[in-house]
């Protein structure tokens, strides 16, 4: 039997993005992470199952999201508090972040989940 999506939680910090925006915490999720080098999981958002794949490599974390058996990024470079989709076009139903809660740096895998959390913004503004 596969096994169930994880769940996304309430996020409970403060944000203001690397483009300056700041972000109302109670708009955002928290996506649960492993601190591995390499991961995919299965998380439902917004209404879709969601698979997120997560590769640390020499040059930073990257990932991929999947939906419905469909690829909709590949390989995007994860950096802090950047919007990794950017664009409801992609066919997502939001968007994604990396927030290093101890300061600014990049996240890589070693504190993935604790130290750099995904967090997950639903829907779309205009």
């Amino acid at each position: 039997m596969p096994a169930a999506p994880l769940q996304a939680s309430p996020a409970n910090i403060t944000l203001i993005t690397a483009q300056g925006s700041t972000i109302s915490t109670a708009s955002l999720l928290t996506v649960p992470l492993s601190a591995l080098p390499a991961q995919t999981l299965k998380v439902s958002l917004s209404g879709t199952l969601i698979q997120i794949t997560l590769r640390q490599r020499s040059t930073g974390l990257y990932a991929d999201f999947d939906a419905n058996s469909t690829r909709f990024l590949s390989s995007v470079l994860c950096q802090d508090r950047t919007w990794l989709v950017r664009d409801a076009a992609i066919g997502l139903p939001g968007d994604f972040l990396f927030a290093d809660t101890q300061g600014q740096k990049n996240p890589d895998a070693t504190a993935l989940g604790s130290r750099f959390l995904l967090l997950y913004r639903p829907g779309w503004t205009v």
